[in-house]
């Protein structure tokens, strides 16, 4: 970061330097330095009994963060706190002896716990005049060593019927804080947009329909594929951010595997708060699971031939249904109303006809004029 320093006639004059404190905004100790300066310009306003009671710091530390400010010829990075880091510290034993060890029984007996390395380490120890490690050292030792590759592995490998070819299993599901959406409730169209999935078994083909319904308007958009991944589930969510006649903010999903990784990225990627339901608790996901019912019911139940044989001929459709769910079919809580007329009349604009764009994900693209 670049330095910002304070003119000869400045040094000393605290409150001049406050005009430039918006060129260190990105230092780390901002806000430090900020208070700093805010008290040595009381203290030369006030005097330091009225300093000792407004902000409790002495004459002697005024003076010390003033002699700090010349000694740094008006470096403003000088009131920056001193780092607290240890001049000395522990550097740790020389294990090199018990890791080898360690190594050795590993390789022959790799199933091997630190529990059960304890004894027999022990056993070695007093053989060679080595000291004797306690259960949770060998444990940090059997940590580091396998983060380093040093320790033996399985690899499990995947038979793909499809290919005839060894493959390698799917990674982890990648440990992050999840969020909760705890006692949040939207007030505005996009401030909550809630995903799931639904799977058909059709004479052995599994297919996915995801689903995405808006929790304040009732907006809603589906998709079907062929796999369910996280790859699939980024893809709905471009394809929903495409349809979406307002910003979205928000998105709940349950604790799915196909809502981690590439989907989780996408929503870091496009700005968007991801809300996990807690575990065993469908009902925070309760409107898209009646919309699941609803699209199930009206749709996907009428279609099955098409989704199991020709998913691109049954996406189609499924546009053609979502285009009059949106804007003609009647809903309930919406009074009666579609969820496109209750959008206009929510943001007060007047009716016009509008283009919205439905993509296949074949390069075939189809554009439906709707009349609002």
């Amino acid at each position: 970061m670049q330095q910002v320093y304070l003119d000869a006639y400045w040094v000393g004059y605290a409150r001049k330097a406050m005009n430039n404190l918006q060129d260190i905004t990105q230092h780390k100790d901002y806000q430090t330095i900020k208070y700093r300066l805010n008290v040595i310009c009381f203290y030369d306003d006030y005097g330091s009994e009225a300093t000792r009671r407004a902000f409790n710091v002495s004459r002697a530390t005024v003076f010390n963060w003033k002699k700090r400010l010349s000694a740094g010829n008006g470096q403003l990075g000088a009131l920056a706190p001193y780092t607290r880091r240890p001049k000395a510290y522990r550097t740790g034993q020389d294990l090199a002896w018990h890791r080898q060890q360690i190594l050795k029984l590993r390789t022959a007996h790799p199933g091997l716990g630190k529990d059960k390395l304890k004894p027999m380490l022990d056993t070695a120890s007093r053989f060679n005049g080595q000291p004797q490690l306690s259960v949770s050292t060998i444990g940090r030792l059997v940590t580091k060593l396998q983060v380093k590759g040093q320790l033996p592995s399985r690899r499990q490998l995947s038979y793909m019927a499809r290919t005839g070819r060894l493959v390698k299993p799917h990674s982890p599901i990648p440990k992050f804080k999840k969020l909760r959406r705890a006692g949040f409730r939207p007030q505005t169209p996009g401030d909550l947009v809630q995903v799931d999935c639904v799977i058909k078994v059709i004479d052995g083909l599994r297919r996915y329909v995801i689903s995405a319904i808006d929790y304040h308007s009732e907006f809603a958009f589906s998709y079907g594929y062929k796999s369910l991944s996280s790859t699939m589930s980024q893809d709905f969510l471009v394809k929903l951010k495409q349809v979406a006649p307002f910003e979205i903010k928000r998105i709940q999903t349950d604790n799915g595997s196909e809502f981690y990784k590439h989907f989780h990225r996408a929503t870091e990627q496009l700005n968007l708060i991801h809300f996990f339901n807690y575990p065993r608790s469908p009902k925070m996901n309760a409107k898209i699971e009646r919309f699941n019912r609803t699209v199930q019911e009206e749709f996907v139940d009428w279609h099955l031939d098409d989704m199991a044989l020709d998913l691109d001929g049954f996406n189609l459709k499924l546009m053609d249904y979502l285009i009059w769910y949106n804007t003609e079919r009647p809903h309930h809580t919406l009074k009666q109303k579609s969820p496109m007329q209750y959008l206009l009349d929510y943001l007060q604009l007047p009716r016009r006809e509008s283009n919205m764009l439905w993509t296949d994900t074949t390069t075939r693209q189809i554009e439906h004029k709707i009349l609002l």
